[in-house]
């Protein structure tokens, strides 16, 4: 499972070199299933509209206004533009929400207040993910199809929801048992204080990590995830540096790899 972000969905030739690993991952015989985020364009849009984006502990807040962009955003303009960038790179790519198949079943995500224990903070449609329903991403995988999803989920009353994508591709990474859960960023991977690389993680190391405050913003959500992955069955996580041309070969097929990995096992 592969969480698509920052700079590999903006720049051109990153874009066409993801598209190239992917298909090439598919044709020798692993099962690539895509989960793709979204902030930049949904700023632009945001931006274009007069709205300033807001976020929480890297959570985006998102009011009912900002769902309907963030669905337009996601569902309508980045989820084809990566099916298509996979199609012309000769795979099959399919796109979805977690709305189809029922394959994202979500609730509102209550946010713990860190300055004020026992209290919540409301960041509007935001969602937890109550339950995956993966049969849909198993028929298309099984057809030679290439799944690329956007981050929404439906609610029992029909509403939808705005889920961190990070959080997605590791629940489904999960529910899925996959082998490898990669997850693609805009620095080296995980760094130590003094901007120095980590190679290599345990569950036990990022507890550490996350108490001295060496992890925090946007990372929060992605480390969170990979750590409920690596624990919960999935072999490795890799956290890579998703603006080294050809990031996603690099990093399985050869040994050096170009980011952090965090085994499952201490």
């Amino acid at each position: 499972v592969i969480k698509y972000g920052g700079n590999a969905m903006t720049d051109p030739l990153l874009k066409r070199s993801f598209a190239e690993d992917v298909v090439l991952l598919k044709l020798v015989g692993l099962n690539p299933v895509v989960v793709h985020g979204g902030g930049p364009q949904i700023e632009q849009a945001l931006t274009k509209l007069g709205k300033k984006g807001e976020f929480i502990q890297g959570m985006r807040v998102t009011d009912a206004e900002t769902m309907d962009i963030v669905e337009m955003v996601l569902a309508g303009q980045v989820n084809k533009e990566i099916v298509e960038l996979i199609n012309h790179a000769g795979g099959q790519g399919v796109g979805l929400t977690g709305q189809d198949g029922g394959l994202i079943r979500a609730k509102k995500l209550k946010m713990a207040d860190r300055d004020h224990p026992g209290q919540f903070i409301d960041i509007g449609q935001v969602g937890d993910i109550e339950s995956i329903d993966p049969r849909v991403i198993q028929t298309l995988t099984g057809n030679g199809f290439i799944p690329v999803i956007a981050p929404i989920g439906s609610g029992s009353a029909g509403e939808t929801y705005n889920i961190n994508a990070d959080v997605v591709a590791g629940k489904i990474a999960e529910v899925l048992r996959a082998e490898k859960l990669i997850l693609l960023t805009n620095t080296a991977g995980v760094l130590d204080k003094s901007g120095k690389l980590l190679t290599g993680l345990t569950a036990r190391s990022i507890d550490a990590l996350f108490a001295d405050g060496t992890i925090s913003g946007g990372m929060l959500p992605k480390i969170s995830s990979a750590l409920e992955a690596a624990k919960s069955g999935v072999n490795a996580v890799h956290i890579i540096d998703g603006r080294v041309d050809h990031c996603l070969l690099l990093e399985i097929m050869t040994d050096l790899g170009v980011g952090t990995m965090i085994k499952s096992r201490d």
